[in-house]
């Protein structure tokens, strides 16, 4: 019964601090459109179809 309780401080632990941006307020993790045009591949977002307006 302990591990279950030591596993499950610990994870609700990760999860307090992977969340502190959101919780005091700052803006979530966001992906970007130029990550590989930015490496030389040179092709368009498959996301956002070369429009990076339609990223943020």
């Amino acid at each position: 019964m302990s591990t279950i309780l030591i596993t499950f401080s610990i994870l609700l632990l990760i999860f307090l601090s992977m969340s502190i941006g959101v919780i005091f307020g700052r803006k979530p993790i966001a992906g970007s459109c130029g990550g590989l045009k930015a490496l030389g591949d040179g092709g368009d977002c498959e996301i956002c179809g070369g429009d990076p307006a339609k990223c943020k």
